[in-house]
């Protein structure tokens, strides 16, 4: 084989293709109830989108991107993550002229250049979604109880939903000056990326993946005990919501996600059936993006959840979803003249809204009986020099092995009535 998938990358055959369409399907359902709209954002954007979006010491742009120059000279990444892109057609296209509350949410490949392991590639794909225009902590427990309900409606158990608070500016300078207090004296028992966001953004040391850096982070001041007052009242009215809604939660003092751009409350929502990488949906409160990419002062919340992560959770609680793998009708054709006729019926059957298919291998009647029970065929047609004599097909009910004629101007109302009642 002379030619191989890039490594962090996958094919997804069709036999997996109905699992995710049955995913994509059920978010698209969710997002409907939740009056969320889909937006589409190009698969590339500036690399400044990125930059300034997430932050220029986190992880994701000092590390993991892939980025190139064009042939304008114009430095391009392809996307990472989407609230960045979101929150700048937002604004390039004066969203907040449509509506003063944008509900919207997308499905979209991306890319990071990262060390892959399962559920974690360099081309995944994120389903989400992000409400723009609102700082109400109301808006804060819906999105938290549309990710859980998302979930819900997949069949997936056992998840644990952990919340926090980063507080808004004025909350976070202080915390940021007790942090440095109780990081400086420790700097040479951390890694050299810790080393380097102490001077840069000292949260993000609380976000660091080193077993050793985790270990001394376990005695840090939390930051919920600076929380100013209007932080204070935000965080205590959303888990007041949660809990109104019979929403489970715990409070995760350190988790403060990846991205620079949050502020107030932040989540996760975890599995034990994915290991150490356990986070299955992840997001916050980004009030302060619009005003980094030169917007007005506009609130913003969203998340974004790992499709290839969901669906190992999926597999692990055997929640993965097959039945759309079936053929309705196949048709079995017994020589030349059955072959060229049963393309007419294949069209005409098609046209009533069913799944068919026949033979186009010239195979025997065997042989194409074996490809039919292969694809789940619950009616197998058979049309041979008798059956076109007789103007009629010899038809054979798949699941009970019920063997009958039925006369061609018949088929069709035979085939709707019984395919109803299966």
């Amino acid at each position: 084989m002379k030619y191989r998938r890039i490594k962090g990358t996958q094919d997804i055959l069709p036999d997996m293709v109905s699992q995710w369409q049955y995913v994509e399907n059920m978010i698209r359902q969710c997002m409907d109830l939740f009056n969320y709209q889909e937006m589409r954002t190009p698969v590339f954007e500036l690399t400044e989108v990125f930059a300034r979006g997430i932050g220029q010491q986190t992880d994701i742009v000092s590390k993991e991107m892939y980025s190139f120059q064009d042939k304008g000279k114009k430095n391009i990444t392809l996307k990472p993550e989407m609230t960045a892109p979101v929150m700048r057609a937002y604004l390039e296209n004066n969203m907040s002229n449509m509506a003063a509350l944008n509900k919207i949410y997308y499905i979209s490949p991306l890319f990071r250049q990262e060390n892959p392991q399962a559920g974690r590639l360099r081309q995944f794909h994120q389903f989400g979604a992000e409400a723009i225009g609102s700082n109400a902590p109301e808006l804060d427990a819906e999105l938290i109880m549309l990710a859980m309900y998302i979930n819900d409606q997949l069949g997936i158990s056992n998840l644990k939903l952990k919340v926090n608070s980063v507080g808004d500016p004025d909350s976070r300078e202080i915390y940021i000056l007790e942090l440095k207090n109780y990081f400086k004296p420790l700097l040479k028992q951390y890694c050299h990326d810790c080393n380097s966001r102490y001077k840069s953004n000292p949260l993000r040391i609380l976000d660091c993946k080193n077993k050793t850096c985790k270990e001394l982070n376990k005695n840090v001041p939390k930051l919920v005990d600076f929380l100013n007052e209007r932080s204070s009242k935000h965080f205590g009215m959303v888990k007041s919501l949660l809990e109104d809604n019979h929403i489970d939660y715990e409070i995760e003092p350190y988790l403060v996600r990846g991205l620079d751009y949050y502020t107030d409350t932040v989540f996760e929502i975890t599995s034990e059936n994915l290991g150490s990488q356990d986070a299955v949906c992840g997001g916050g409160r980004y009030d302060l993006l619009s005003e980094q990419f030169g917007g007005p002062p506009t609130p913003a919340i969203g998340f974004a959840a790992g499709i290839e992560r969901l669906l190992l959770v999926m597999q692990a609680q055997d929640k993965l979803n097959n039945d759309e793998n079936f053929l309705d009708v196949y048709i079995c054709t017994m020589g030349e003249k059955a072959s060229h006729i049963s393309m007419t019926w294949l069209q005409k059957l098609r046209k009533l809204g069913l799944r068919v298919d026949r033979d186009f291998l010239k195979r025997s009647v065997k042989a194409q009986m074996r490809d039919a029970h292969r694809q789940n065929a619950k009616i197998v047609l058979l049309l041979g020099d008798n059956e076109i004599e007789n103007k009629s097909f010899s038809v054979k009910d798949m699941d009970s092995g019920k063997q009958s004629e039925i006369s061609l101007k018949d088929i069709e109302k035979y085939l709707r009535n019984h395919l109803k009642t299966q």
